[in-house]
């Protein structure tokens, strides 16, 4: 798979899958930020892909994270998986902060955090077959129709996807927005790149490698039903 001309690049895009929105923040998370981020942090670099092993001291698979939110997820399974290093990737400073905080309190050497838009993290950063698994749990569904060109998953950004995942490697969607599930089902099928490990070719039962969030909790309250896809690179 070839890399993107500068004038292809999903990064050059005008319209963006995220909004940054002003949230408050603590004082912790502003500390945290401000001592723990240079510490556990990767700051966004233009010039040269990453190197994950000099970055993390070991060969062990990378997981990476898109849009982690507050951060639990992501420091739940740095926890249960000591042996793969984990990046995690958002936009928002108060849930950058929050991450911040558990990845100092659990004493984690195996994740690091980037605040920037994941789509150029991946894009510039990451070089081609060198995550094991692409994570992208409850994304913004942009819910009215006008909005749905601004769904992260598209077909230009599932190929990118692809490229970076390596052999036999994982992207694991999950939404509880079941319009947006349909979407993410239909755009995943038709991505030739990308093969479904359900046997029906549709959604799988939560992976137990997918920590349930407090926000997906809330949900089940409410009603929601949540839709897990887990696709493997070919």
């Amino acid at each position: 798979m070839t890399e993107p001309t500068e004038q292809g690049r999903l990064t050059s895009r005008s319209i963006r899958s995220f909004v940054i929105r002003n949230g408050r923040l603590t004082k912790a998370q502003a500390a945290a930020i401000e001592t723990l981020l240079p510490k556990f942090g990767i700051r966004f670099d233009s010039n040269q892909p990453l190197d994950l092993a000099n970055l993390f001291g070991n060969n062990n698979p990378v997981w990476l994270e898109i849009g982690f939110g507050n951060g639990d997820a992501l420091i739940d399974m740095a926890v249960r998986y000591p042996d793969v290093n984990f990046i995690g990737v958002e936009v928002h400073e108060p849930g950058v902060g929050h991450a911040l905080i558990g990845i100092e309190a659990n004493e984690l050497s195996n994740v690091r955090v980037v605040q920037h838009d994941a789509i150029e993290v991946l894009e510039i950063m990451l070089s081609q077959q060198s995550l094991a698994r692409v994570l992208l749990f409850f994304p913004d569904p942009w819910r009215k129709k006008r909005h749905f060109k601004r769904r992260i998953v598209q077909p230009e950004f599932l190929t990118l996807v692809a490229s970076r995942l390596s052999d036999n490697g994982v992207l694991h969607c999950a939404t509880d927005w079941a319009d947006y599930a349909q979407w993410m089902l239909e755009h995943l099928e038709a991505c030739p790149q990308l093969s479904n490990t359900a046997k029906e070719g549709k959604f799988v039962a939560r992976p137990e490698s997918r920590t349930k969030t407090r926000f997906e909790q809330r949900g089940e309250r409410l009603g929601h039903d949540v839709f897990d896809l887990v696709y493997t690179r070919l």
